[in-house]
């Protein structure tokens, strides 16, 4: 039984050690960072598209969105 996820722009995706966020989410291609922590800003940008993507989130966990609280 296939389960349907629906990219957006901001998923944050746990594979293995690696974290991979989507920046930017086209038609075609996505761009996303990989990095090896949450809290890190640095990480590096790939851009592939949107099959490549999916293949590579075949045995990734989506991880739940962080909910901002504003002061």
């Amino acid at each position: 039984m296939a389960i349907t996820i629906k990219l957006r722009q901001g998923q944050t995706w746990r594979q293995g050690e690696e974290y991979l966020r989507i920046v930017r989410l086209e038609r075609s291609e996505v761009e996303y960072k990989s990095m090896i922590t949450l809290t890190a800003k640095k990480g590096n940008h790939h851009k592939v598209s949107k099959k490549e993507f999916c293949r590579l989130l075949k045995k990734a966990t989506l991880l739940p969105p962080v909910v901002a609280i504003g002061v």
